[in-house]
Parts: C-alpha cells; sequence; structure tokens
C-alpha cells in the first residue's frame, strides 16, 4: 500500500482566492474549504447560537443599602440646664448637644443622666428630667388611656408622646430567638390629668418624628402593671452662635444645642439649674431595638 506524498515541494489551488500557494500552508475551514493560512476565517459565532436561559433576578447572599435607625449621641459634660424660657410662662430644657442635627418639632429622650441638675444644693430629681415612670394598672393592645403612678412628671398636658418598655417572653412568642428581645411601642397621648396621672387620647403603635423623619411604627401590644414608661420632649428652639470665618462665607452659624419645653403647666423656675454629670445621652424614644 503506497503512502502519501508530503507535499514539501507542492502546491495548492485555494478555494477562496483561486491563486496558487504552498501545500504545506493549506489549512481547512469550519464549511470544508480548503484555503491559505493567511485567508483563514474561522467560523462566525452566530451561526451556532447557545441557548440562552432567563437572566437570575435575585442574589443568594444580598447585601442593599438600608436606612439605618437613628441612635442616641453622647454629651459633653453636665450638657443639661433647666430654666425659664425668656422669663415667660414655661420652663425649658437647654441641652448642650453640638452640630446633632436635631430640629424644631422633633421629640428628644433625655437618658444616663450620673447626677441631677441642682443649684445651691436644691436638685431636681434624675426621674423628672429623665421623664421616666411606671404604668400603674396593666392595658390590652386597644386601651386608650392609661395610669402612670407619678404624678409630678412633666407630660404636656396638650399631648405628646412617650414609649412603654417590654420585654419579649415566652407567653408573648413561640419564638426562641425573640425570647428576651424588646418590642417597646411607642404612644401618642392628646392629654394629660395630672390629678388622675391619667393619659388618654392614645395612638396605639406609633412613632415620634427625630431629626425630621419618623422611623416605622411599634407594634401595639398588651402591657402589665409595673411597666417602665418614658417620656420625650419636644425641641421648641435651637441654641446658636455665629463666629467669623476667613472665606466665604464670612460668618459661620454654629449648631451648639437646643431647647425642649419641659412642660405645658405654667411651671417656672425661680433659679437656674444644671449638670448631668459625665455619659448622659440624648435620642430618639426608642433607642433598644
Amino acid at each position: 500500500m503506497s503512502n502519501f506524498s508530503k507535499g514539501k515541494h507542492a502546491q495548492f489551488i485555494s478555494d477562496r482566492s483561486g491563486m496558487a500557494f504552498p501545500y504545506k500552508e493549506m489549512v481547512r475551514e469550519w464549511n470544508g474549504s480548503r484555503v491559505h493560512v493567511s485567508e483563514f476565517e474561522p467560523k462566525q459565532p452566530q451561526l451556532e447560537p447557545r441557548a440562552h436561559g432567563a437572566d437570575p433576578e435575585g442574589l443568594q447572599n444580598a447585601k442593599p443599602a438600608r436606612t439605618e435607625l437613628p441612635t442616641a449621641d453622647f454629651l459633653p459634660t453636665n450638657p443639661f440646664t433647666a430654666e425659664n424660657a425668656g422669663g415667660g410662662i414655661g420652663a425649658v430644657y437647654s441641652v448642650s448637644h453640638p452640630d446633632s442635627g436635631i430640629q424644631v418639632g422633633d421629640y428628644v429622650r433625655l437618658m444616663s443622666l450620673k447626677s441631677p441638675l441642682s443649684i445651691s444644693g436644691v436638685a431636681i430629681p434624675i426621674q423628672n428630667t429623665e421623664l421616666t415612670t411606671t404604668l400603674s394598672v396593666g392595658i390590652n393592645a386597644t386601651a386608650t388611656s392609661l395610669v402612670v403612678t407619678d404624678p409630678d412628671l412633666d407630660f404636656y398636658l396638650n399631648g405628646g408622646f412617650l414609649m412603654i418598655e417590654k420585654v419579649l417572653t415566652s407567653s408573648d412568642t413561640s419564638d426562641a430567638l425573640k425570647i428576651g428581645t424588646y418590642q417597646n411601642e411607642i404612644i401618642q397621648y392628646t392629654d394629660y390629668n395630672n390629678g388622675t396621672k391619667t393619659l388618654s387620647g392614645l395612638t396605639r403603635g406609633t412613632n415620634a418624628v427625630f431629626r425630621g423623619s419618623t422611623p416605622k411604627n411599634t407594634i401595639a401590644g398588651s402591657h402589665l402593671a409595673g411597666a417602665k414608661i418614658i417620656g420625650a420632649r419636644i425641641v421648641t428652639a435651637l441654641n446658636t452662635t455665629t463666629s467669623s470665618s476667613t472665606g466665604q462665607p464670612s460668618s459661620v452659624t454654629n449648631y451648639n444645642g437646643y431647647q425642649l419645653k419641659t412642660n405645658d403647666q405654667g411651671a417656672t423656675w425661680l433659679d437656674t439649674y444644671s449638670g448631668g454629670g459625665n455619659g448622659c445621652q440624648a435620642g430618639p424614644l426608642n433607642v433598644e431595638l
């Protein structure tokens, strides 16, 4: 049986150009044509499209951006001053809270006081400044009024916001991971009777505005007698100063803090009380999330 020649001295005629080329430089295209290596063209990929399934729409480990919940800020040492509002009816708490971003109309909770506000040995109880008390009688999830144990706190006669602290137990949930976690409820009230210690006109499971926005609503639930109640105060004015600048603009506004309405019961202070100690905080009504 004879063998084929290697063709090292032979030529071939290209199927594309019709020109003669060295036989050793011949290549075969996908369609069977034999052409010179310089004329070779690969098969167009669109002649054999691959099967294409639906585009995936979900990520297995998605981490989207989110709106962070508001948190409390630490304040400078002795950040609180209690004084009359311009000598008129109704006292205010002046809070040192530089560059806080807090706005007029926000509701602010004061917390973590280490010492009471005082002057010449006379003090305002920490409980009054932090506006904390307890629930006198248990309520269910639809109650429209509640009674507190302390009648001397500065809840607003014409309405405001408070929080009832609740830690979930096995009687509240069957989810073992939720037992021991907070499910606090924010409540808006429209009236406070200091004589009967009753807050009425309740809107249950709401929330209070902070830094110009309102966090998502809380969950209305039942609360036992003795549950901790915490109030918030509304911001009535911002404490600002102006300093000169070498650039433009020529002056800069410094936001040093704000004033909180203490009450609307016509009470005034004859003196200016100050204090609070180190590590005081100010923040939204519900920080135990």
